[in-house]
Order: structure tokens, then sequence, then C-alpha cells
């Protein structure tokens, strides 16, 4: 009676098993490009800022590449190199289109870089997340401040661009860029592709106290434009023709998985593996 037991156990078990690797495994048909924001980078084989993220999506069966821009660059020059990254990309896996997952100001040169190129052909979809589409307040403030016009500011920015390893650093331009005023300009210009999906996902803190780091900028942009992640406000990260929201007091560092662990008991790469779930179901 024990062995019939145990041998019906098991093909319960292997059944449970079998039916949750078909749950989650996903073929997409094009393949997964992360593009990261300022500060992070992608140069290496330690991709620390994408936490998780990356090998979990590739245990659901996802084929994941990085954009390799440079943390410090301008939307000009790297829209240059998502061009050539995705150009060797579809050349590597023989297919047709990509789909781009952005983080922050990466989901700015991923827009400048479509409209750039006219890339509508060869990108299926567009994520960003957390991306100051209407631009940053963070960016006025400083933009605002003296001491970033002066000559002295200027070079030392040069400088420690160079040291990070960039092809192409501007910290002094990109402060301008991500200002509120020129966002404005940039979105009257850059339009999004209509054969391109786009769509946004953005995240909010509930306190100060939900990320000590981002804690000032937090409590600034609440004081001037409303609720954010400590970065980017929600009504700047709400762009596209999908506007998601993501609930549960993520900062902006936490939606990259960067702690790599649960945050307010949510699972950080789960987020990603149901964006491309959706991308599946959309016959991306």
């Amino acid at each position: 009676m024990n062995k019939i037991y145990l041998v019906f156990l098991c093909i319960i078990l292997l059944s449970c098993r079998s039916s949750s690797e078909k749950a989650y495994n996903v073929s997409l048909k094009y393949p997964v490009i992360l593009v990261h924001g300022i500060v992070a980078h992608d140069r290496s084989d330690n991709y620390t800022f994408w936490g998780r993220i990356p090998s979990t999506l590739e245990a659901v069966g996802i084929r994941v590449f990085y954009g390799k821009t440079d943390a410090w660059g301008v939307y000009e020059s790297n829209a240059e190199i998502l061009k050539n990254t995705v150009d060797a990309v579809l050349a590597e896996t023989n297919c047709e289109k990509v789909n781009i997952i952005a983080h922050s100001k990466g989901g700015l040169d991923s827009r400048y870089f479509i409209w750039k190129y006219d890339y509508g052909d060869k990108v299926a979809s567009l994520t960003t997340i957390s991306t100051p589409h209407r631009g940053a307040e963070i960016a006025d403030y400083l933009w605002e401040h003296p001491m970033i016009q002066t000559d002295l500011t200027i070079k030392l920015l040069e400088i420690f661009g160079v040291l990070y390893g960039d092809t192409n650093p501007d910290l002094y331009n990109i402060i301008y860029g991500l200002t509120t005023v020129n966002m404005e300009k940039f979105n009257e210009n850059v339009i999004m592709n209509p054969n391109v999906f786009f769509q946004s996902i953005c995240t909010t803190m509930r306190n100060s106290i939900n990320d000590p780091l981002l804690s000032l900028s937090y409590r600034y942009i609440k004081s001037v434009r409303g609720d954010n992640d400590g970065t980017v406000s929600e009504y700047s990260a709400s762009w596209g023709d999908k506007i998601i929201k993501i609930h549960g007091g993520l900062s902006h560092i936490d939606i990259i998985d960067v702690r790599m662990r649960d945050v307010s008991g949510i699972n950080i790469p789960n987020i990603y593996v149901e964006i491309v779930k959706d991308l599946y179901e959309k016959g991306f």
C-alpha cells in the first residue's frame, strides 16, 4: 500500500513540475535588450545594475542582451550606440526585430534612437521603466543652481565621466537635457513610430523612508510635483500606449533590483517576467 502511495505521489509531483515549467516558459518571437539609465553601465560581465532580472528572464526562456550605452551620454551619442547594438543583435539572432526594456533615461535614449534612425521596422516594442518623459524636477533644480554653470564644475563633470569609462560622457548637457523645459521640446519633435508598441511603467515611494538614499529628492519632488519614486515623478513617468503603475512603495533604484532581494514583499524580477509574458501574448 505504501509503495502504491509513493508512486502516486511521484506522479503528482512530476505532473506539477511539468505544468509549472510550461507556465513559466516564454518563447518571445524577438529577443530583449535591456537599456540602463544614468550612473549604471553594462560594459562588464557583472551586470549588478539589473540585479536578478537578466538571469530570471533567461530562466524562463528569454534571450537577453544589453544596450551598452554610456552612463553619462546624451541622447545623440547613446542613440548611435543603440543603433549599433540593435544591428548586432539582429545579425546574431537572425531576427527581424527586438524588444527594448529601458530604465530611467535609457527610455529617452531609446525613444530618440527609434525616432532618429526610423527603426520602427526593427523594434517591436519599447517598455520604459521610471523614465522622465516630461523631464525631471531634480534636473530643473540642479540646472538653476549657479554652481552648475561654473567652468570648474563643467570641467569636473567632464573628468568624472571619463574616469567612469564612458565613450562620450557629457554630464553637463545631460542635466539640461532632463529639464522639464527641454523635455517639452523633446516631446514635440521625438514622436514614437506607430509600428512600435510603446508602454511605460512607473512606481512611487509611499514615504521618504522607503529608500533612505533618495529621501531628500523624494521630499523635494513630492513638494513640487507629487507622487514619485525618489527620482522621477509619476506624472513624468506615465507615457505611451499603455501605462502601468506598480504599487508597493518601490523606489527608482528598487525597480531594477539593485538590492537583489524582495522589497515590500515584491519580487522585482517577476515584474519583468510579467512584462515579457504580455509581449508574448501580443506576438512579440
